[in-house]
């Protein structure tokens, strides 16, 4: 580690840290010492696997990005003082070959209730350059932001 990435790192203070274990790798289950996660895992008939009944880990990563999006659009919103109705965030995540293996591809569907699409877009760009998953992929991972409107029986259009 360089010495100015290791001063960054040295006055940066964790506000919170967690974790969790894998053990079987994508055929096994994921826990957390607080037990608040306990996750079986399966691998997808697309990749060779039996698809059985546990989640992979792109489902539990576009689960986690969705999320912290959401809430980076939400600080994003206090900030700005912007007032919408209830959002959404979709993740989708692709597991792709490239040349070194295997790669994600991402994509977020965000719906932002009652803006003009020109607000919705505007409050996105921001969200993506405060949220913390946004910022680690980036360079590494191209993340497609969609603004969607809200279909009238309640499905993203």
């Amino acid at each position: 580690m360089s010495e100015a990435s290791q001063t960054t790192q040295n006055q940066r203070k964790s506000l919170f840290t967690t974790q969790a274990t894998a053990h079987g790798g994508r055929a096994g289950y994921i826990e957390t010492p607080d037990h608040h996660l306990g996750v079986k895992l399966s691998v997808p008939q697309e990749i060779g696997g039996n698809g059985g009944v546990g989640t992979n880990p792109e489902q539990l990563f576009a689960a986690g990005y969705a999320a912290c999006f959401q809430s980076a659009i939400g600080s994003v919103a206090r900030r700005d003082k912007v007032n919408f109705g209830s959002s959404r965030v979709t993740g989708v995540v692709g597991l792709v070959r490239d040349d070194l293996g295997y790669a994600l591809d991402v994509e977020l569907q965000i719906v932002l209730p009652g803006l003009s699409r020109e607000q919705a877009e505007h409050m996105v760009d921001e969200a993506h350059k405060v949220c913390p998953y946004s910022r680690a992929l980036q360079g590494n991972v191209n993340v497609r932001l969609t603004v969607t409107e809200e279909a009238e029986h309640g499905d993203v259009g």
